[in-house]
């Protein structure tokens, strides 16, 4: 029987070890979205590169996600404030104390002052919404060289994966986006009884808008934790507007 030389028999260790290392965090996140609702909680720091105006700056965002997949947003981008509810390709959000349906065809800019527009928050989120477990699987699909370090595990991004990130995560269902150069991303991931429970990705690069280069030096942290919406939490007229 011929034996593998033994710079061929690591190759293959270490491949097999990579693939079921992005094989546990697929696990890991279907088993929190297969355990029915959740909540999360995502921070985004602009690092070095500011992240432009600050007024156009995405803050904290607070998930909870129900079992039959409605899920709550609050979020803020600048001083503005934006409540949705997305279910699917449907989205709301409150305005003026008002429910009212996401018009996703809302593109880009302000309000007046250089002030985030809600109904463009809004639209712009609903496009780029990916439920935390649908992110973190993306993201461990685009990530090599992963390995254990502490109680994580740590990877980097592909470019193609880091260039998707640097965008959002990259349109629902498609579409284009600005010129991007230099990518670059790393990844990480906590696991715990088999469960996601943090994940973290940092992306780096440039965007071209119409142009105009913007460096970008980015990391989004995203914890999750058991318990979806409260039950009176997301209104009737919400829901009506999603179903």
């Amino acid at each position: 029987m011929k034996h593998l030389s033994p710079s061929l028999a690591f190759l293959l260790a270490t491949s097999s070890l990579l693939a079921q290392t992005a094989s546990d965090i697929t696990t890991a996140a279907k088993k929190r979205a297969g355990q029915g609702a959740y909540q999360w909680v995502s921070r985004t720091d602009y690092g070095s590169a500011g992240g432009g105006n600050s007024q156009m700056r995405l803050g904290p965002v607070e998930g909870w996600r129900a079992q039959d997949g409605l899920t709550l947003l609050k979020m803020s981008r600048g001083d503005t404030k934006t409540e949705m509810v997305v279910k699917g390709e449907k989205g709301a959000y409150k305005a003026d104390g008002n429910w009212q349906a996401i018009n996703t065809a809302d593109q880009g800019g302000g309000g007046g002052g250089g002030q985030p527009n809600p109904g463009r928050t809004a639209a712009r989120a609903l496009r780029t919404f990916k439920a935390p477990t649908t992110e973190a699987t993306e993201l461990a699909a685009q990530a090599k060289d992963l390995k254990k370090e502490g109680e994580a595990l740590v990877g980097t991004l592909t470019e193609e994966g880091a260039k998707a990130f640097m965008a959002w995560g990259g349109r629902r269902g498609g579409g284009g986006g600005p010129e991007i150069s230099g990518a670059k991303g790393a990844v990480k991931f906590w696991i715990k009884d088999g469960v996601l429970g943090k994940y973290e990705y940092h992306v780096q690069g440039t965007m071209s808008f119409n142009g105009n280069d913007r460096d970008v030096d980015r990391t989004t942290t995203v914890e999750l934790k058991d318990g979806g919406p409260a039950p009176d939490a997301i209104p009737d007229a919400a829901k009506k507007l999603v179903s």
